[in-house]
């Protein structure tokens, strides 16, 4: 076999991305991509506020020596600092630059956090449905996913994830707001969450870490507020990037934070910066790094995806389908009238609707919108959408 047989076994459990970017193409060259609607893919189509490019065309012509040499793996510490100072304005406990690492995106961010704290054979509670790279993630630093249902509204269930942890539990991944649900859980669920974690910490003789992973927090509606784990728990750490707020996601710009007041701070904080070096990261982008730290207050238009939200739901009102309404991100999880969710978003490709089924993020019977697309593709998807919710009539 020329490849892994693990490799060669993810690509086929990956194979609905591939067949969607494949079957898109080819929809889009037959019939004229105004005549597709596609919503496979969560990038964000709206561009970075106006200060970003005022920033990077300012950092273009700094010359200073060095500027473009190596940095500590854990990232400037002056960047570092203002994070900290960002973090101390939005969370509370007092957070300083060491408790902060610069990171290639949230998925550079979580693969440090994972390969620090993670033991072979350790398991990681994941609340389904979830982002499907969580499982190679862990994989590649020898853990184990072990999943949860939530709620009926994609809230947490904080009883199903008490009982799955166990003397292999290291800790648990949460996604605030969710990929593919759009849900927000509530400061009510975190504080559960939090005082269950604490019992079982004491329980078992050990530290559960409970990891929340951000990208999305600043995109959220209806007066909704991502409340802090920092606030709830101690042995707490947000992995986030600017890839969704800031719509920078191919500049790769994340980091990670940790407790002030977490067990062993020290060499957690070691372990990850180390293993910012040891996994090829060596650091994040130094010029995105500059840049993001004069920008940590500022983020793309929301208000166009919150628009975005209400068009979406309003065509699958009108069309007939059934859907918890997303509090945050750019997504949609609506119920399949199929059962078969993969054979339903086949059958939407027909239509020329581009969506992705629920079981490529362990959420069988249901499928993912992702609306951080032109209003055009929206409004002009009624029809289409209409005639696939006939099928099931």
């Amino acid at each position: 076999m020329p490849v892994a047989s693990k490799i060669a076994d993810f690509i086929d459990r990956s194979s609905w991305i591939r067949a969607m970017f494949e079957a898109g193409a080819k929809l889009k060259a037959e019939k004229g991509a105004e005549n597709v609607f596609d919503f496979s893919l969560g990038n964000p189509n709206i561009e970075p506020p106006e200060k970003f490019y005022e920033v990077i065309q300012r950092l273009a012509t700094d010359r200073a020596p060095g500027r473009h040499a190596y940095m500590p793996n854990a990232g400037y510490p002056e960047v570092r600092a203002k994070v900290a100072a960002y973090l101390n304005r939005q969370h509370g406990p007092a957070f300083s630059e060491n408790e902060v690492i610069m990171t290639v995106g949230a998925a550079g961010a979580l693969n440090i956090t994972l390969k620090t704290i993670v033991d072979p054979g350790a398991e990681v509670v994941v609340p389904t449905p979830y982002f499907v790279e969580y499982d190679f993630y862990l994989d590649n630093h020898g853990g184990k996913v072990t999943r949860v249902p939530t709620t009926d509204s994609f809230d947490l269930d904080v009883d199903a994830i008490a009982g799955a942890i166990n003397d292999n539990t290291c800790a648990v991944l949460i996604n605030n707001p969710n990929n593919p649900t759009g849900a927000v859980y509530s400061k009510a669920s975190i504080e559960a969450l939090a005082a269950m974690l604490t019992g079982k910490s004491e329980e078992l003789g050990k530290v559960i870490y409970l990891i929340s992973d951000e990208p999305y927090s600043q995109i959220v509606y209806d007066g909704l507020e991502v409340p802090s784990i920092f606030a709830a728990y101690p042995h707490s750490i947000v992995v986030t990037s600017f890839s969704k707020n800031l719509s920078l996601p191919g500049q790769r710009i994340g980091f990670a934070a940790v407790h002030p007041d977490i067990a062993d701070k020290g060499l957690l904080v070691g372990g990850m910066t180390l293993a910012n070096r040891i996994l090829g990261f060596v650091n994040a982008p130094g010029f995105m790094q500059l840049a993001v730290a004069e920008l940590l207050e500022d983020a793309a238009e929301v208000a166009q995806y919150a628009k975005k939200r209400e068009m979406i739901l309003e065509v699958l009102d009108k069309a007939g389908f059934d859907y918890v309404r997303p509090g945050g991100a750019f997504y949609v999880f609506p119920k399949s009238p199929d059962p078969d969710d993969v054979a339903f978003c086949k059958a939407a490709q027909e239509e020329n609707v581009l969506l992705v089924p629920g079981s490529g993020f362990m959420g069988p019977g249901y499928f993912r919108i992702a609306y951080c697309c032109d209003d055009a593709t929206i409004a002009n998807s009624l029809d289409a959408f209409k005639r696939l919710r006939q099928r099931y009539a």
